[in-house]
């Protein structure tokens, strides 16, 4: 068992298996000979969303953490499928993209994003460590509270 294993099991993770897109999309792509990109990642538990709903309305911000914290499992679970099975060809998470459901007058997008960000520094340790946007959005896929993306430089 390599250390990002190591550490999901110290955290009580069990990946899921990658999903694959709700649409006429991949999950993930490979670009640059070694860059990976998720498509946008969202709350699940199977085939269901365990989240749904608007943050500043009727999702609260720790509701929000949690469910971009779920996002960051199932961006792991693309990078796991991405790199053969092996989390250890992970050389650095770039960047994370978080487009959170908010109304209009919500501001607290960072603290709903650092879900995912605190799960992916903790997992991958400094590689983890990533620049990041988080936007705000009307509306949103599934009526999810969020949808993460994930850039990682992987090692071929």
């Amino acid at each position: 068992m390599n250390k990002v294993e190591k550490k999901l099991k110290e955290l009580n993770i069990i990946l899921p298996t990658a999903k694959l897109g709700v649409g006429a999309y991949k999950s993930w792509t490979v670009f640059s000979n070694n860059i990976v990109c998720t498509s946008g990642q969202l709350p699940w538990n199977g085939d269901e969303l365990v989240y749904t709903g608007t943050l500043g309305k009727d999702v609260d911000i720790k509701t929000g953490y949690d469910c971009a914290r779920l996002c960051a499992i199932h961006a792991i679970a693309q990078l796991k499928d991405a790199t053969g099975g092996d989390l250890t060809k992970v050389k650095q998470i770039i960047r994370v993209e978080g487009n959170i459901q908010t109304t209009s007058d919500f501001y607290n997008h960072s603290d709903v994003l650092d879900g995912a960000s605190e799960l992916l520094n903790e997992v991958f340790g400094d590689i983890g460590i990533h620049t990041r946007t988080a936007q705000g959005m009307s509306s949103s896929p599934l009526n999810s509270p969020t949808l993460i993306y994930v850039f990682a430089e992987i090692h071929k």
